[in-house]
């Protein structure tokens, strides 16, 4: 029976995690986020909160990994504590819009970016957005290591690509020099107004630092994933954050909290004002990177996830195999390929992915309390959900990784969840009965498959 390789180092898990974080999101979201609360101090403030959501959020995801270090991340995770109908809907979800609807988006930006710097005509958008797809699952086919490889190279040029903006703002020359104090602040000083406005840039905040928890999806290729996957998740988050913080330092400094408010492209007006015309074209090539690179990371890790679903017989049984050479799931990758071509061609992705992406934190949310129902199976055994049963924490055999201030941590980011799920939702309410109409659709599918499910003891 073919088994993946375990072939990923500490360094290679970590530039997933940082890859995985960081696509296109830092160089649009601090716009949206300074509009909300309109002072540089509670931009800030906003960034390091969600900077410690991500980073109790990768904890909680180490262990996780650790106790269960299989293929299929989440979805095993749910599979285990929540029962299979919680762990396809997850997958479900992923396959039909969560992550091929950000196949198809970022492969499109990646294509406008790659066609406006190259100075070609804009009707070559979606043949350049498919080779796109195409070439990095082609890539992903052959084997993890060269898809690792891609990802390592593509993650390191746009921590690059991120580096140069942060200098530019935060050390050229400028009207606000960095001995200077920030810009004043123009937001109302009222206990009611900032507990709101931080709220409602929370939100933005914490989407754009998702992502930590795909490289879960490729345990099973980590060499010694029960040290080396915690260790690169949170590493990797640490690493994203500082980031983050000195790109909205860098942001606040050269175009203040209101210029930055009142901006489309935050990156690009930053580095035109520092750099001129020349700086508006490097941060584009930036921009293109880094969305190749994350490209790169949702093809990698989410075939993984369709693999577990279809070896425990709740998807099309092709899918459950392994190439006999290349030790990939190669049918997931090229299923995923096509579906996600399919969405980018025909436009639709950009508003499914709309109507779901509160779901993702609907599962962040049930997969993180997943890890009471694991340490309550630390004291008192319980039935698994799973075809690993005799893996997923039973008994009280000692952990290599728990995570710190338990309980109260992996509470406080469930909590986090809700409260955007719940910010979703009362922000667009026809988005949010659409998308869990969408989500719904994966119950007959699932109860059609239920019968032909065969999950090994």
């Amino acid at each position: 029976m073919t088994t993946y390789a375990r072939r990923l180092g500490l360094f290679s898990g970590t530039m997933a995690v940082v890859g995985g974080i960081i696509g296109g999101g830092i160089f649009r979201t601090p716009a949206a986020v300074a509009e909300r609360v309109r002072s540089p101090g509670l931009t800030l403030i906003a960034w390091v909160l969600g900077g410690v959501v991500a980073l109790i959020g990768a904890f909680c995801f180490g262990e996780l990994g650790q106790r269960r270090p299989k293929a299929g991340g989440g979805y095993v995770y749910l599979r285990d504590t929540w029962g299979p109908l919680p762990a396809f809907l997850y997958g479900w979800a992923l396959l039909l819009v969560i992550a091929t609807g950000a196949i198809a988006a970022v492969a499109v930006t990646f294509a406008s970016y790659a066609l406006a710097l190259l100075g070609l005509p804009e009707r070559l958008t979606d043949p350049v957005a498919t080779a796109a797809i195409v070439l990095l699952s082609g890539i992903n086919y052959v084997g993890v290591r060269p898809a690792a490889l891609t990802q390592n190279i593509f993650t390191v040029l746009k921590l690059a690509a991120l580096a140069t903006l942060i200098a530019a703002g935060v050390f050229a020359a400028t009207s606000t020099a960095p001995y200077r104090p920030l810009p004043p602040s123009t937001a109302r000083g009222g206990v009611v107004d900032v507990v709101v406005a931080l709220g409602a840039a929370l939100v933005p905040v914490l989407f754009t630092y998702g992502g930590w928890q795909q490289t879960n999806f490729i345990a099973e290729e980590i060499v010694e994933p029960e040290k080396n996957l915690p260790r690169a998740l949170v590493l990797g988050v640490v690493v994203v954050v500082a980031v983050y913080l000195l790109a909205n330092v860098a942001y606040l400094r050269v175009l203040g909290p209101a210029g930055l408010a009142a901006s489309t492209a935050p990156a690009a007006d930053l580095m035109r004002a520092q750099l001129g015309p020349a700086g508006g074209t490097l941060i584009a090539a930036g921009i293109a990177v880094s969305t190749f690179g994350f490209l790169n990371l949702v093809i990698l890790v989410t075939p993984r996830v369709l693999q577990a679903m279809a070896a425990d017989g709740v998807f099309f049984r092709a899918l459950a195999e392994l190439h006999p050479i290349h030790r990939t799931p190669a049918a997931a990758i090229l299923f995923q390929a096509a579906w996600a071509i399919v969405l980018a061609l025909t436009g639709t992705f950009s508003e499914l992915v709309d109507y779901v992406a509160f779901g993702d934190w609907i599962f962040f949310g049930l997969t993180v309390a997943g890890l009471f129902i694991y340490r309550a199976r630390d004291v008192t055994p319980l039935p698994l959900h799973t075809a690993d049963r005799g893996l997923a924490g039973e008994g009280a055999a000692p952990r290599a990784f728990r995570v710190p201030g338990y309980p109260w941590t992996p509470a406080l980011f469930v909590l986090a969840a809700l409260y955007v799920v719940a910010s979703a939702v009362l922000a667009n309410p026809r988005n949010a009965l659409v998308g869990t109409g969408l989500l719904l659709l994966g119950v007959p599918v699932y109860l059609v498959q239920k019968p032909s499910r065969v999950l090994t003891p």
